[in-house]
């Protein structure tokens, strides 16, 4: 495998064992959400251990979380409606994996500082960093270089968020009072599968209205500045 891929599986192997973690130590999720980010810059500085980095592409990966994690609030009282996961998509496609990581993992865990941290933000933090992650691994695939191609992967990414959040959810109510109760699994994902699917509806208009001009922006910044090549 090469170098690279092994990093990136060492990373998501750390980043499970993190999130897993966040149940032993669930009083203490901030300091775990923490050691995520931690662990995802050990990805980021692999990636660039060749070249020093430039302190505007520190700035724009700062200020894309930020936009990211803003961007959630407006829409807070829509159920699992937001552009969050589109800004994370969108910067994954042009700056790479490592950056769409970063940017989704800084990104839910700043929004949550505002509308609320919880046990669930590791979980939160992982799901969005996968989107960012998946995003620039698979951008120079020809089947997600055409619009299709990226409509398809907004629409599944709103149900495997989904799942991954669910997956949280389960486990938080699946071994209750010294028992294990397994009849919990499939209401549980019934239940959400209306909000899974305004999350990936949502993920495709979001796509169709603004992804062109997205890509435009921010190619011209990593072109003519030389961003994270």
């Amino acid at each position: 495998m090469h170098r690279s891929g092994v990093t990136i599986v060492f990373v998501l192997l750390m980043m499970s064992i993190v999130v897993a973690c966040s149940f032993v130590w669930s009083d203490h999720y901030l300091w775990v959400s923490f050691v995520l980010v931690l662990t995802a810059l050990l990805l980021f500085i692999f990636r660039f251990e060749k070249r020093k980095l430039q302190a505007r592409e520190l700035v724009l990966l700062a200020v894309l979380a930020a936009v990211a994690a803003v961007s959630r609030i407006p829409f807070a009282s829509i159920p699992s409606v937001q552009p969050t996961s589109f800004v994370i998509m969108m910067s994954g496609f042009v700056f790479g994996a490592e950056s769409g990581m970063i940017i989704g993992i800084v990104a839910a865990l700043a929004s949550n500082m505002i509308l609320g941290q919880g046990p669930w933000t590791p979980w939160q933090m992982m799901a969005w960093g996968l989107i960012g992650l998946t995003a620039g691994l698979w951008r120079n695939h020809f089947w997600l270089k055409t619009k299709i191609g990226k409509v398809l992967f907004a629409f599944a990414w709103g149900f495997l968020f989904g799942w991954i959040m669910n997956a949280w959810g389960v486990l938080s109510f699946i071994y209750v009072d010294g028992q294990w109760n397994f009849s919990v699994i499939i209401p549980y994902f019934i239940g959400s599968a209306f909000f899974d699917l305004m999350h990936a509806i949502s993920n495709v208009l979001f796509l169709l209205l603004f992804g062109g001009i997205w890509m435009k922006i921010l190619g011209r910044f990593k072109k003519k500045y030389g961003l994270l090549d």
